[in-house]
């Protein structure tokens, strides 16, 4: 075991010179002063330098009363397209449903019913027909609804992809936000609240908004509005979407010919190609643009148009900014509920990095101390690996750009215990040796040989308990699973192969006949 090649001594050097470039970077205060350096700042959680803390739930319910209001509506069409007569066609949060009047269509309607998707199913009583979803059904729902909003959700907060927010799904239907070092959560609850739902329909013309007030119902595939601007007119809608925001292929804040703000849109090949067939078909008709349920406009068709348009309306500079924004990021498939909010001040944060640094100082000088009355001058090469090791965990922090938290400072406090764990089992085995009688060099050597395969087991069941704290457990769990399985790999190798080297070193310049330890 004290068989050092002079390969290995190289390997030690350059590990141990690269962990302290990579760490280089957090002991400095500037971000221009590391500029040349491979190295990151380690990212901090949101509990060591403050920012936002929501917890959402996906209203899932609301998607599936939109897709059985769609599916009603396209029933309608089908039924009329294939001149079956129905009647008594009903929407409500769970399903759909119907009367066919003639028997000789009961046939036809049925493969209609087929022809649905395997996420429904159908039940009948004589000729009166209910849809809903199935249970694989709604669990497929709810798991696409749940994903696309986390990615919505992340395209919103982070449109560059540099400001790392922890978006993380939780259960069935809740999402967790955590945004360190935002401390606008008012903003932040602006852009999360609205779905951005983006759809061009075309006006009613049989009758006004007003008439249809005044008689109490809607013709059948129309439904009334409210405008978006404070105090605006009614419209009644057709509910088949013609154009919808998931065409668009980019959206800019902009000004219109009045010089107000607005926002203009780019739609892709299909969206234009649908745009062109609808505006060229309906020239002189009222066509409205719907966000989020509300008509922001509804201007006239005067030519037929293709791949661009504008938003006009009652906006800011502000809210044009924030609107392209999240069109860009595209729309929330559900409504979006805070559950529970939090705010953490960057003071707090700052009091907590200070906790963790005077805890892993104390404990540092405490082991410092111990090895140090305890094996002499080797136990000054124990903490000598040990500083060795600490850099070394920054430094791989860094270079992986994980985000430390208090509970990660806890991680690394105890693996501060951890790495002279190792040097203790060598120490105590050489003693042993000594006892025997043995000489200095005999006794070293057979002091690494007897505790490596003891170090090897009790760092691997660590590492498994590791392992498995960061595949199961979620948050502040997975942060301390994280240092402490880079801790225990820093560990093994400074015990193994600094504190080694430097003993070689010292066994090979002293030559030593005798030794206390």
């Amino acid at each position: 075991m004290l068989q050092f090649q002079l390969w290995k001594k190289l390997l030690v050097v350059v590990i141990a010179a690269l962990g302290f470039i990579y760490a280089l970077p957090n002991l400095i205060s500037t971000d221009a002063g590391t500029a040349f350096l491979p190295g990151k700042k380690i990212n901090l959680g949101l509990d060591l330098q403050g920012g936002s803390h929501l917890l959402l739930r996906v209203d899932v319910d609301a998607v599936r009363k939109e897709r059985l209001e769609n599916l009603g509506e396209a029933l309608r069409r089908d039924f009329r397209k294939k001149k079956i007569r129905f009647s008594a066609l009903a929407v409500n949060e769970e399903s759909v449903s119907l009367r066919v009047r003639d028997k000789t269509d009961v046939a036809t309607a049925q493969q209609i019913f087929q022809d649905l998707g395997s996420e429904y199913s159908t039940t009948s009583e004589g000729n009166a027909y209910q849809i809903q979803f199935n249970n694989s059904g709604l669990a497929l729902m709810r798991t696409r609804t749940v994903d696309q909003s986390i990615e919505i959700i992340r395209r919103r907060l982070d449109p560059e992809g540099t400001k790392e927010p922890i978006i993380q799904r939780q259960g069935l239907d809740r999402i967790l936000v955590q945004l360190p070092g935002v401390d606008d959560p008012e903003a932040i609850k602006r852009l999360l609240g609205r779905t951005a739902k983006l759809t061009f329909q075309l006006v009613d013309i049989s009758m006004t908004a007003i008439e249809a007030k005044q008689r109490g119902r809607t013709p059948p595939g129309s439904v009334l509005m409210e405008s978006a601007n404070d105090g605006g007119p009614n419209y009644l809608i057709e509910k088949r979407v013609m154009v919808s925001g998931e065409m668009l292929d980019g959206a800019t804040a902009t000004f219109d010919q009045n010089n107000r703000p607005a926002v203009s849109f780019v739609l892709n090949s299909n969206g234009a190609r649908r745009f062109g067939k609808v505006t060229g078909e309906n020239i002189g008709r009222p066509f409205a643009i719907v966000l989020d349920g509300k008509v922001v406009s509804a201007p006239t068709i005067q030519s037929q148009i293709f791949g661009n348009g504008q938003i006009t309306g009652d906006f800011s500079v502000a809210e044009t900014n924030e609107l392209a924004l999240v069109l860009r990021a595209g729309a929330l498939p559900a409504p979006l509920i805070i559950l529970e909010e939090r705010s953490i001040g960057p003071g707090l944060g700052a009091d907590s990095i200070a906790a963790g640094e005077f805890a892993a100082v104390i404990g540092l000088v405490l082991v410092a101390i111990y090895m140090a009355l305890s094996y002499g001058f080797f136990g000054g090469f124990a903490v000598a690996a040990l500083a060795v090791n600490i850099i070394l965990i920054v430094a791989a922090l860094s270079a992986l750009q994980a985000t430390l938290t208090l509970p990660g400072i806890a991680g690394i406090v105890l693996t501060m215990g951890m790495a002279v764990d190792a040097n203790v089992l060598v120490f105590e085995r050489i003693r042993e040796e000594l006892v025997k009688g043995r000489s200095a060099i005999a006794a070293i050597d057979s002091g690494y040989q007897r505790a490596i395969s003891t170090i090897i087991d009790a760092n691997l069941t660590t590492l498994f308990a590791a392992l498995f704290l960061y595949i199961f457990g979620s948050g502040p769990i997975k942060g301390f699973a994280v240092t402490l399985g880079i801790g225990i790999f820093t560990s093994m190798f400074t015990a193994v192969m600094v504190t080694r080297l430097l003993i070689v070193v010292w066994v090979e310049r002293k030559r030593p006949t005798k030794l206390i330890l």
